[in-house]
């Protein structure tokens, strides 16, 4: 069953007076509970559409759908994680979490109680009292995964979320993830210029044109988790792949 529909959208951005085309009808279902990346060239539109579907940027025509109800504005039932840590940084990491349902007037017992929950589901429960500045970069992204999670999203959307990381920690976050996806059983829309990333992730991996951005091509990893980084079925579809971007600038 699909849980989102994203329906004939473009995009235009006005700049110098002419109109610039971001995206170009645009037309995608994704099912409940499905990891889908989304990998294209830089410029491509990756983040402007996941900003469309996060109801922070409006198409220009077309529209989106979660469950069956048209976005028109952003909303508890889809979280966001930002490549910057976006953490408040007066905030302790369990105030940091717990944010989101303060502002739904959970009184405070509740909502230290969840955010405590989804702490130790990230493995920063003795971190609580600690401030982002006291955090390495990827404990920062784990708080604001458990600050997205915690609201109990439909959907946990993600622009380049471990693109800062070194390599180790960025495999790291990206096993982390799968169990804490695994566990939660939402679905995820994440945007990467990383074709082992997307590879090791996804459920389906969304190929997008050079600008103005299209999609060329969807593939499905039918590959069992946890995924070898080297195996031949990983290197066929890393290669298809790399094709396919490639054939943005030159022929394959």
């Amino acid at each position: 069953m699909a849980l989102l529909e994203i329906k004939n959208v473009s995009k235009l951005f006005r700049a110098d007076g002419k109109d610039m085309e971001a995206l170009h009808d645009i037309n995608l279902s994704i099912k409940e509970n499905e990891f889908i990346c989304f990998i294209g060239p830089s410029g491509c539109g990756k983040t402007t559409l996941l900003r469309i579907i996060a109801g922070l940027e409006d198409p220009t025509s077309g529209a989106v759908y979660l469950s069956g109800k048209q976005i028109k504005g952003p909303g508890p039932e889809r979280g966001m994680v930002f490549q910057e840590y976006s953490l408040f940084p007066w905030r302790t990491v369990l105030d940091n979490v717990a944010f989101g349902l303060e502002l739904k007037g959970l009184p405070k017992d509740r909502r230290y109680d969840l955010a405590r929950q989804y702490l130790k589901m990230v493995e920063l429960e003795p971190f609580v009292e600690r401030y982002p500045h006291e955090l390495s970069g990827g404990m920062k992204q784990r708080v604001a995964i458990a600050r997205a999670l915690v609201n109990d999203p439909l959907a946990l959307l993600m622009d380049e979320p471990f693109g800062a990381l070194d390599a180790q920690t960025r495999n790291i976050m990206q096993s982390e993830l799968l169990k804490i996806w695994q566990g939660e059983k939402k679905t995820v829309i994440f945007v990467t210029h990383s074709v082992d990333e997307a590879i090791y992730l996804a459920d389906r991996i969304v190929i997008m044109s050079a600008r103005p951005g299209r999609i060329k091509d969807v593939i499905e990893i039918d590959i069992l988790r946890p995924r070898n980084r080297t195996s031949p079925e990983v290197n066929r579809i890393r290669d298809r792949i790399l094709c396919d971007l490639r054939s943005e600038i030159f022929t394959c």
